[in-house]
């Protein structure tokens, strides 16, 4: 297990202080929202045979998901008669809160969800249950063939044994403004060269009336500027490591990677690196930006007239490449499971939960609803989704099929901070990308001893 300092306790509990609760009981309220999931009888069979009357289920999730809190808590209140808690948390905090929680003995929650990245650590840490017996039990419920790509292993597997079950499949895909690219004569770019080139243009045309050619997203967090990173790396056909799990971050194409996002800065909206998740997003919907590397949701909340001002006005292409390289060659960036936590109280109601979210029954009804974050993890709701999403749904499916994995070993964490830092130098101009990617090698040695 991990040891946390006295220090370390008392920090991150102090940071629990702004953190939201939500709790659903059977009822009214509750029925409403699992209406999608009762009307569907093989759901409901599968579900009718729990009963955790009495009993209180608690999970985490990221606040990007708050969304997803309603539905999920409502469905396995109404199915199951638990009361259910929600907690959300702030997603550069998720995995230290639920080690916290684990590892100090409070044992407050029974479920909780997780960036595949760090599965590495919180397995070794004893954070998360082993649920491999429980899927080959339910294997026919589950139905791990289902899930698109590589995503099921990637998600949940570590020294061949299973500790969660996928909840949203993410990936980057490339949006930009029709509008704004019809004004200034430009097409969607193919290449990163490209990609930099229109951004000029738009910038130099329009940044008079607070319009630029493109967001990117460099906020020092790994999940953020990372995904920034690996969008290109992947472009310029590299990896993270080799097949032996060497870094290869001095690699020609994660330099060129490296060096493509400090080359395209100067066209982005000011700055990179205080462009992450939250601040991004409205600049797009309003109209401010050429073009935005992001998640696959990107495209149901533009066409949402209660958020956007691009509705119709806005269309998708796979993420560029670069170099000798031509296969479009998206990142796994985020990526989001359940796991049931190895303190819960109440292992198979935690168990019938982490189910419940990632079955197929489910998924193909938060994956419609634009309010949750979800985008897809199974091959069965792709053509629900498609209706749902007609004009990315080609698009996110190629993306999420062949999308690359990070990393995910014990010290993934670790290592995706130290190439965070060093991109943030890069950003800042205070390393060229050849250094910043030098350092970032040496860094990823040290850690992996």
């Amino acid at each position: 297990m991990t040891k946390i300092s006295d220090k370390d306790l008392e920090g991150l509990e102090r940071q629990q202080d702004g953190f939201s609760r939500r709790t659903f009981i059977r009822g009214t309220l509750s029925a409403a929202l699992a209406a999608p999931l009762l009307a569907n009888p093989k759901f409901v069979r599968m579900a009718r045979a729990m009963d955790f009357s009495g009993k209180k289920l608690k999970f985490m999730v990221i606040q990007p998901h708050a969304g997803s809190i309603e539905p999920l808590s409502a469905a396995f209140a109404e199915l199951t008669g638990a009361e259910v808690e929600a907690v959300q948390i702030p997603f550069d905090q998720v995995r230290a809160q639920a080690t916290l929680d684990v590892v100090s003995g409070t044992n407050d929650f029974d479920v909780f969800e997780y960036f595949y990245t760090d599965l590495g650590a919180l397995a070794r840490d004893g954070v998360l249950a082993d649920i491999t017996d429980r899927i080959e039990a339910d294997r026919a419920s589950v139905d791990p063939d289902d899930f698109l790509g590589s995503l099921y292993d990637s998600y949940t597997l570590i020294d061949g044994r299973r500790y969660g079950l996928p909840y949203d499949g993410d990936t980057h895909v490339l949006f930009y403004n029709e509008e704004i690219f019809d004004r200034n004569n430009v097409q969607a770019p193919t290449t990163w060269d490209e990609y930099r080139e229109v951004s000029a243009i738009i910038t130099e045309n329009e940044k008079a009336d607070n319009i630029f050619g493109s967001l990117i997203m460099a906020q020092q967090v790994p999940v953020i500027i990372g995904s920034s990173f690996a969008n290109r790396l992947g472009g310029f056909g590299g990896n993270f490591v080799d097949a032996d799990g060497n870094p290869t971050l001095t690699s020609d194409a994660a330099i060129a990677a490296a060096q493509a996002m400090l080359d395209a800065a100067p066209h982005a909206t000011p700055t990179p690196l205080e462009t992450g998740f939250g601040n991004s997003i409205p600049l797009f919907l309003g109209g401010q930006a050429g073009m935005i590397e992001f998640w696959t949701d990107m495209g149901t909340w533009a066409e949402d007239p209660e958020q956007s001002k691009v509705v119709g006005k806005w269309n998708v292409v796979p993420m560029p490449v670069g170099g000798a390289n031509t296969v479009n060659r998206p990142a796994m960036n985020a990526g989001l499971s359940f796991g049931a936590s190895a303190g819960s109280a109440n292992p198979d109601m935690a168990w019938e939960f982490v189910k419940m979210a990632s079955s197929k029954e489910f998924h193909a009804q938060v994956l419609v609803n634009n309010k949750t974050g979800v985008d897809p993890t199974r091959k069965s709701a792709i053509p629900i989704y498609k209706e749902f999403a007609p004009k990315q749904g080609d698009v996110v499916e190629r993306a999420i099929q062949d999308a690359f994995p990070w990393p995910k070993n014990p010290e993934s964490p670790k290592m995706m901070q130290a190439l965070t830092d060093e991109l943030g130098l890069m950003m800042a101009g205070s390393k060229t990308a050849e250094q910043a990617m030098g350092d970032a090698q040496a860094a990823w040695e040290d850690i992996a001893g």
